[in-house]
């Protein structure tokens, strides 16, 4: 190059383009991961905290269910975004201990921040937190005891752990009953053990009365009610039709017209369509049917001729509830009514139209072993039943995780830190540096029945102090009972969780925290503009993020 002649530079990115590169990208990601590590820590535990969710329509959410919480946030950082998928896997394969994972995947990252910034490459963190989380599991596993299907006291503790802290404390005892009744119906044997499909559950909700008027059907509930004032409103020896077609004259699907030159043949054309629906109704009741459940329409006259023939008639079912009435009653869901017959029908004890604060529900009663059941969830106010629907959803969770995998391990942080104190004592027989982050992952693990301790308002270091010498002492099953502050055996206090919630927590956590720390640049295109008052708009804070946090971070909710 001639002397004086300076090197020109090449723009391979467009100039919009921001970039995040090396130490700046992983502490970016670290710390946008705290962020939502603490947005969810203070609620664990039987004394965590609330938060309030208020969205930009100004509906509000009260709840201390990680999920939900995670769920409701509005958050625009990608490194915020990997570790709420933690909490979508979580609740996805449990249903319950996504603020677990969440708080573990976030301390995890916390922990790898020191180790890089000690200059210990991110790719040897990434290898000690795998080697670490592979040896969890199998700790996990030799930790963990037998639980079987019919040992509903031990089932109903589960549950209980997973609702307690929740606000329908007081009524804990109830959802767990029926959450234990109702699991242990929809369960069916498999090749190993049991298996239980959750969405078999159905949660209907209700305000009015209390929690404690909640109940479980043995069968289903529908949200809709009859379709015609003339039909019966209680049918006994229920047989029902399920059909996901329209029970209404068809439409020709080519635009057609049709011209009529005299009354006669407009009178002609109103009673073939008359006779159409009549012959519909007729071949309902030659199937034997006192009860059909339509996915679609049906027409003013249909039901005017099932009324007359007392069959009892709802229409625009979901085609989640077809599916569990056809569990539920053994019935087929039929997609031609010419094909309708009588094996196709379903059986129910009871079918009835009742008022349930103020709006009418049919209610699929007295099947004879259903696959697919209802609850209904009361309470006084929306939020209350709301947070009763979410602490439901939870137990049913965590009772199906220990009847599929029939293991369960102690619960109030018991479980952590004697995996804390097991991979620490693992960590010498690493060696190298590699050692240093499977070190950095026992502490992290211990943290969770650190968060317990401070939600309890106790002094977190004795806490652990003592925790680890009753472990040393008397083995795995100490944990703290955060009303008392006193160290206990969890298992005798009945405080439970199923082996998968603490597997899959572990994994989930350890993946994305090995993911984000390999992150060593960040090249992020610039933002499409949207029209004023959407997001870059005027009122945009600093850094492209919403409530004013600088650098693109979260913002708000």
């Amino acid at each position: 190059m001639p002397d004086g002649q300076a090197a020109r530079p090449i723009f391979v990115l467009s100039e919009d383009t921001k970039r995040q590169k090396g130490k700046d990208a992983q502490e970016s990601n670290v710390q946008a991961a705290k962020v939502i590590g603490d947005s969810v820590r203070s609620t664990l535990g039987p004394k965590g905290m609330d938060k309030m969710l208020v969205d930009s329509l100004g509906d509000v959410v009260i709840t201390n269910d990680g999920a939900t919480i995670l769920d409701e946030m509005d958050v625009e950082h990608p490194g915020a975004e990997m570790v709420i998928e933690v909490a979508e896997t979580q609740e996805d394969e449990v249903g319950d201990g996504t603020t677990t994972a969440v708080v573990l995947a976030a301390d995890l990252l916390d922990e790898a921040s020191d180790l890089l910034n000690r200059d210990i490459h991110s790719s040897i963190v990434a290898s000690g937190y795998s080697t670490a989380a592979a040896k969890a599991q199998e700790l996990l596993e030799e930790m963990a005891e037998e639980i079987s299907i019919e040992d509903e006291d031990m089932l109903r503790q589960v549950a209980t752990t997973a609702m307690t802290g929740k606000k329908v404390e007081a009524n804990v005892e109830a959802l767990s009953d029926l959450g234990v009744e109702a699991v242990t119906q929809v369960a069916e044997e498999a090749e190993e053990g049991y298996a239980v499909d959750r969405d078999d559950i159905g949660i209907e909700t209700k305000e009015g009365g209390s929690v404690d008027d909640s109940s479980m059907v043995n069968g289903l509930v529908i949200d809709k009610d009859r379709v015609h004032t003339g039909m019966p409103r209680r049918v006994e020896e229920a047989r029902i039709a399920l059909i996901n077609t329209s029970m209404e004259v068809e439409e020709t699907e080519a635009d057609s017209e049709i011209r009529v030159s005299d009354p006669e043949q407009l009178q002609q054309f109103l009673d073939r369509e008359e006779e159409e629906l009549r012959e519909m109704v007729d071949r309902v009741k030659e199937a034997g049917a006192n009860v059909v459940i339509c996915q679609k329409g049906i027409d003013d006259m249909a039901q005017h001729f099932m009324a007359q023939e007392g069959i009892f008639a709802v229409r625009r079912a979901k085609k989640s509830d077809m599916e569990k009435l056809a569990r539920a009653t053994g019935g087929t869901v039929v997609t031609n009514i010419d094909d309708l017959a009588s094996e196709d029908l379903g059986k129910a004890g009871l079918v009835e139209e009742r008022k349930i604060a103020g709006d009418e529900m049919t209610f699929v009663e007295e099947c004879e072993n259903p696959k697919a059941v209802s609850v209904l969830v009361r309470g006084g106010t929306e939020h209350i039943v709301d947070e009763a629907e979410r602490s439901l959803e939870d137990a049913i969770g965590v009772i199906a995780a220990s009847i599929e995998s029939g293991k369960v391990v102690p619960g109030g942080g018991a479980t952590e830190i004697e995996l804390a104190m097991k991979i620490a004592e693992y960590a010498d027989s690493v060696g190298g540096k590699e050692a240093l982050a499977v070190q950095a992952f026992a502490d992290a693990l211990e943290s969770i029945a650190r968060s317990l301790a401070e939600n309890a308002g106790l002094d977190p270091i004795d806490t652990i102090v003592e925790l680890r010498s009753k472990h040393e002492e008397n083995g795995v099953e100490q944990g703290l009972d955060a009303y008392d502050g006193e160290v206990k055996d969890m298992m005798e206090e009945g405080v439970i969780e199923p082996l998968p919630i603490k597997t899959q927590a572990v994994a989930s956590g350890a993946e994305a925290a090995t993911m984000i720390v390999r992150i060593d640049d960040v090249i992020a295109a610039e933002e499409e503009e949207m029209p004023s008052g959407g997001a870059g708009g005027p009122g945009e804070a600093p850094g492209g993020a919403p409530g004013g946090a600088p650098g693109g971070m979260p913002g708000g909710m």
